[in-house]
């Protein structure tokens, strides 16, 4: 494994195990990317920017896989008791990165059950890898902007049928040995590849004599750019940006800084985009705690 550290150098170590897993999707793109993520993390959401702009483009390189690490859950026990104290957390992460988390949550509506929250999650998967995708966010934005109890029953099945999930299975799945399963071997992925803080994305190419990259934390934009280059071996020419219209359309309810980061915009000139749409009735402006979402109306 090689892994990039703060100070902008590369760090080698023993790969271990980690070759097992280049096979598990079996595509004809030649990068796969493992996302380390935590669904109460606030750093991992604001990993969710870079991830829709690399997606646009360089996604024709590179399928991501979403493995849940449980990180938060193990290692954080002890702030799930200091309520004001995750409450910062949230609050200034959201400040840093302009990704809105509404730190009150922790004091109105704490979540008791974080465990539920990511077999959740792995229940949603068994319905195909975009409805897993789908739930996650969905989920993200029930927890960090509503401020909703996510490891609610619920909260959960309300989740599922906004992403247009089928009920039964979910609830049916949602207690499952299959999803427990599958919670279980992404914590195992987790363990095996050494990842020890979240967000962490691993980059493994096709051929099982290189060593995968792992990123720990958050970076610029262009180290993503950088690591994907070094291992596709070649210098690639990001796609054409989306039309502003098609990329809300696709993503349905995206925040101000998403748009920011993907068009290379500041905050203010995005924001007064799409305030330009918003007098069209294009778009209804969705005010949170640390800025503004927006929905797509057409």
């Amino acid at each position: 494994m090689v892994n990039w550290n703060s100070a902008g150098s590369w760090q080698h170590q023993d790969r271990n195990q980690t070759t097992h897993y280049h096979f598990i999707d079996v595509l004809k793109k030649p990068i796969e990317i493992y996302v380390f993520i935590d669904p109460l993390c606030p750093e991992c959401w604001s990993l969710e920017p870079y991830l829709k702009k690399l997606s646009i483009e360089y996604g024709r390189f590179f399928t991501i896989r979403t493995v849940l690490s449980g990180q938060l859950t193990s290692l954080h026990k002890d702030k799930f008791e200091k309520p004001r104290k995750l409450k910062d957390i949230w609050e200034k992460t959201a400040s840093r990165t302009g990704m809105s988390c509404d730190g009150d949550l922790w004091i109105e509506n704490p979540i008791h059950y974080p465990w539920l929250a990511s077999i959740a999650i792995k229940a949603a998967e068994l319905q195909g890898k975009k409805a897993g995708k789908r739930f996650l966010r969905k989920l993200q934005e029930l927890a960090f902007l509503e401020k909703k109890d996510i490891s609610q029953e619920e909260v959960l099945l309300d989740c599922a049928n906004t992403v247009h999930l089928d009920i039964e299975e979910f609830r049916e799945d949602l207690y499952s040995t299959s999803s427990k399963k599958a919670l279980q071997c992404d914590l195992k992925i987790t363990k095996e590849m050494d990842v020890e803080y979240i967000p962490t994305m691993v980059f493994f190419n096709q051929s099982e004599d290189d060593a995968g990259l792992k990123i720990s934390g958050i970076y610029p934009y262009e180290i993503y750019v950088k690591v994907l280059k070094q291992m596709l071996q070649k210098e690639p020419l990001p796609a054409k940006k989306p039309k502003l219209l098609d990329f809300l359309s696709h993503y349905d309810f995206v925040g101000t800084k998403e748009i920011a980061v993907v068009y290379d915009w500041s905050m203010e000139k995005a924001e007064k985009e799409m305030k330009k749409l918003q007098l069209k009735q294009v778009v209804e402006k969705v005010p949170v705690k640390f800025g503004y979402f927006w929905k797509y109306t057409k």
